[in-house]
């Protein structure tokens, strides 16, 4: 990447990213590359990755085996934390137990996904029934109208459920950070390696510098967060801020990375995901 190209982005429209990339994508953020930004959730993303369309993107950790021969995983600007993770919502409060039951979930390469069937494997013995994927934004309604009998939610949905009448039957990130001590991994911003090094120290310098700008400034942010919201309460938006931007969002620091390599190991030793080799997680 010369100087003068456009960074090629693409990441969700959800408050945690519009805030972490108000700075950078506005050009407020010193000797940073120019961003050409494309709005898309992060099922979409994940695919977009195994394409290898984008010089960079907002992905799931899930799909991070399956695209770091291309990308590099950036140490910041993605969505691990704790007291953060998936959730799995039922209407019908004599639901205790998922085995032979229809889940619908964000999409089957999701850090939720992976979550859900971790957490599956320890404790639905007889197995869960039909998995059906759809847009985060139809699970809620598919619940509460008994088209399914269970739905994995993520993001605002934490803050929202109770609105479309359901209970929570499980916490995904309880359940991971009971049996492994570490944060929650959900998402991951990823660069290609053929940007070479000194654009990609460059570019995770800057997101650092949008982090930290955005936590100095908050109101800064708020015209672009609110934007793309989604018609979301500002409240609810604020509290998806506070949930998901975090340490861990400002460098990934030596838990983070335990928390991705633990997740991605784990799965792969129960055949969820392809293994990763020892140096997979390596900046640049």
């Amino acid at each position: 990447m010369t100087t003068g190209e456009r960074l090629r982005i693409a990441y969700s429209p959800c408050p945690n990213d519009t805030f972490v990339f108000d700075a950078l994508a506005h050009g407020r953020v010193p000797d940073a590359p120019a961003l050409d930004v494309t709005f898309a959730d992060i099922d979409v993303t994940n695919g977009m990755a195994e394409r290898g369309e984008y010089d960079a993107l907002k992905v799931s950790y899930a799909v991070l085996p399956y695209v770091l021969d291309t990308y590099t995983l950036l140490p910041c600007g993605g969505a691990l934390g704790r007291g953060c993770g998936p959730l799995v919502l039922t209407r019908d409060e004599r639901t205790t137990d998922l085995t032979g039951r229809t889940v619908a979930v964000p999409g089957e390469k999701s850090t939720a996904y992976l979550l859900f069937r971790l957490w599956a494997a320890d404790t639905v013995p007889g197995g869960v029934g039909e998995i059906v994927v759809m847009p985060f934004h139809e699970i809620m309604p598919a619940v509460r109208d008994g088209k399914v009998d269970a739905g994995l939610v993520i993001h605002e949905a934490r803050f929202t459920y109770q609105n479309y009448g359901l209970r929570k039957l499980a916490d995904m990130g309880e359940h991971w950070e009971r049996t492994t001590g570490l944060p929650i991994p959900l998402g991951a911003i990823i660069a290609k390696r053929s940007l070479g090094t000194p654009a990609l120290t460059r570019l995770a310098t800057a997101l650092r510098t949008s982090v930290q700008l955005a936590w100095d400034d908050p109101e800064a942010s708020r015209p672009y967060v609110m934007e793309h919201a989604q018609e979301m309460d500002p409240s609810v938006a604020d509290q998806h801020i506070g949930l998901y931007v975090n340490e861990f969002t400002a460098d990934l620091g030596p838990d983070g990375y335990a928390a991705v390599r633990g997740l991605l190991t784990r799965a792969a030793a129960e055949g969820l995901l392809p293994p990763l080799g020892p140096e997979a997680l390596a900046f640049p």
